[in-house]
């Protein structure tokens, strides 16, 4: 898919039209808008476990992939399949390719990502991005958790966007949601829940990049702290 001046406005039009929706009733229009053409990205995230409970609800049979990077926490891997079992269902997992990963390793450290952006980056990318042309494939939208006060970077983002890398729709249901919005929603609807959140973690990803962060810090303060804020993007919600 290509983004045309006549896609540009029909985006537009669903920024305009679904703005005052529920992130539930945003999610409903696209699952059937889109049918099998649109998947759930999840990192197993608070915000990604509440849309995989909103999506399911409304289309049990709509697919939703995870990346594993090979160096995620234990507790990541454990709400994998608390939440496979939680909701019946069985994820897809994409894992990067052993032989980029063995090179990167060979040429620049098995701890690259602490020499510089650019190598956190190259890490970022082999062990992650690179994995996105297969899960997307055969795909024209995606449905991920990006929410505008989750950092700096992400304060623009909206509803519906284009996403140029990847070239697709990106759906951002719980752009405008608080934190305690979707802690409200992951409680009420008992949503099984990472359990290093409990431990000072609000934004987890893999484990030697991050850590639990200190009172009166940015909740994404503990993903890649020795970056400067600006800097702090994987790769996946470049525009």
């Amino acid at each position: 898919m290509e983004l045309t001046k006549k896609l540009e406005a029909q985006i537009a039009r669903w920024n305009e039209e679904l703005k005052d929706k529920s992130p539930i009733g945003v999610i409903g229009f696209f699952l059937q808008y889109f049918g099998d053409q649109i998947i759930l990205s999840t990192s197993l995230g608070l915000e990604d476990q509440v849309l995989t409970e909103m999506v399911l609800r409304q289309r049990r049979n709509t697919e939703i992939f995870t990346l594993d990077t090979g160096r995620l926490f234990p507790e990541t891997y454990d709400l994998i399949a608390r939440t496979n079992k939680f909701f019946g269902i069985r994820m897809q997992t994409f894992f990067p390719e052993p032989e980029r990963v063995e090179k990167m390793v060979a040429e620049n450290g098995i701890n690259l990502f602490y020499d510089s952006v650019e190598k956190r980056k190259l890490c970022c990318s082999i062990r992650k991005v690179a994995q996105l042309p297969r899960a997307f494939k055969g795909k024209q939208a995606w449905i991920c958790g990006l929410r505008k006060d989750q950092s700096v970077s992400r304060f623009f983002n909206k509803l519906v966007e284009w996403d140029d890398n990847n070239g697709l729709i990106k759906i951002n249901p719980l752009i405008n949601w608080t934190e305690k919005q979707v802690w409200d929603y992951i409680k009420r609807n008992s949503i099984p829940y990472n359990l290093l959140h409990d431990r000072g973690f609000p934004s987890i990803g893999c484990e030697p990049c991050t850590r639990a962060i200190e009172p009166g810090e940015d909740i994404r303060a503990g993903r890649w702290w020795w970056e400067n804020e600006l800097h702090k993007e994987c790769g996946l919600h470049k525009k």
